[in-house]
């Protein structure tokens, strides 16, 4: 009995902290032992190696995405479960007196579940004032357990779509999935670079609010975007490549707002990585083959952009060097696809097409006739 109660209380804590660290502290939690860390490591494994069975694209991607809302929901389940189980082997260590007589640990159980749903049936009801104390103390945590809950979703679905529309707007900006060739050669076409800087302060503060999410909601790394051809990950890859390109041109260019918006894109996927316990990936290749190397530095010339062959070269490739282990540690972890620099072949964008085959050759037809989108 003793061993019991020392395990309830054990229980009982655990998802108490466990829950206060995943829904109220804003803040990375280095603790190695949590229930919600032993459930995404024990679910999303399995879930990944299903996810890369299925040759569609599409239906891998709508499969990839259940699994952020889904997990959730499992993991409310784990808390809610554990902490039934928990008070239900406290009473039966204490040897709770109950109106029925004699029980097991069962109708403990059940009278567990009750307690914490705040169901109040009163079939069963302790009838010693310890015992009317733990179930008024589990009636309470259970309360606002479900409050606590009810609460979390909400501003979890708000970072959420936060997140989402600025990726929505980079669909014209940047292509689908977007591109650093693409946002300086349309930059270039809609008046010039010096309406880039703007662009970059935009996006330096959604990389300080996409690690801010990260940290206080770590399960929005799961969350998917509507179309399967983008993401959270490829938008901050983009990002990353543009201000890198930027920072090593060699044409004169404002690179300071490059700097900064690297500076906080950078930290926030190494910090991401950290959060998701996945440890950059050295060697792992090159995102810009050798096949694109030409229209890459094509599509940089036609933008105003002139990189050195050389130097120029060089130092993009070393900056590449302090985010590229990240990206594909995430991507790699999360079963994304990253952009390249510059796409090999031109691409349509996801706002060109549509369901209806017919009106959308109709629009793509029209809206290539205008200078903007040439």
């Amino acid at each position: 009995m003793i061993g019991a109660g020392i395990l309830s209380v054990f229980l009982i804590l655990l998802v108490l902290v466990d829950a206060f660290e995943a829904m109220i502290l804003p803040r990375r939690v280095g603790r190695k032992f949590r229930l919600t860390m032993l459930l995404y490591r024990t679910m999303w494994p399995s879930w990944r190696a299903i996810a890369r069975r299925i040759p569609e694209p599409k239906r891998r991607h709508t499969f990839l995405s259940v699994f952020g809302p889904f997990s959730l929901l499992n993991l409310f389940a784990l808390w809610a479960f554990v902490l039934i189980l928990g008070f239900a082997l406290l009473n039966w260590s204490l040897g709770t007196k109950m109106s029925t007589g004699a029980v097991d640990l069962f109708t403990y159980t059940y009278l567990s579940g009750v307690t914490f749903f705040t169901l109040g049936f009163g079939d069963i009801t302790p009838v010693n004032t310890l015992g009317r104390v733990v179930i008024v103390s589990e009636a309470g945590i259970g309360f606002g357990f479900l409050a606590v809950v009810v609460g979390y979703m909400p501003v979890l679905y708000q970072a959420f779509s936060k997140r989402e529309i600025s990726i929505s707007l980079l669909d014209a900006r940047a292509g689908s999935p977007p591109t650093a060739g693409e946002i300086l050669l349309r930059f270039a076409k809609a008046g010039g670079l010096g309406q880039l800087d703007g662009f970059l302060t935009e996006w330096e503060r959604w990389s300080a609010e996409l690690l801010e999410s990260m940290i206080s909601f770590p399960v929005l790394a799961y969350y998917r975007s509507q179309h399967d051809n983008q993401s959270w990950l490829g938008a901050l890859a983009a990002i990353l490549d543009t201000c890198a390109v930027a920072m090593a041109s060699n044409n004169g260019l404002n690179t300071y707002q490059a700097q900064v918006t690297f500076a906080m894109a950078r930290h926030a996927v190494v910090d991401i990585c950290l959060i998701l316990g996945a440890p950059p990936i050295e060697g792992s290749g090159d995102r810009q083959n050798d096949g694109t190397c030409s229209r890459f530095l094509d599509m940089l010339s036609k933008s105003g952009v002139s990189v050195d062959q050389d130097t120029g070269m060089k130092k993009l490739k070393k900056l590449r060097a302090l985010y590229e282990p990240f990206l594909m540690s995430l991507a790699e972890r999360l079963v994304v696809t990253l952009p390249p620099i510059v796409h090999p072949i031109e691409m349509s964008d996801n706002w060109r097409s549509s369901a209806w085959t017919r009106k959308a050759a109709k629009l793509d037809s029209l809206v290539t006739e205008s200078d903007h989108f040439d």
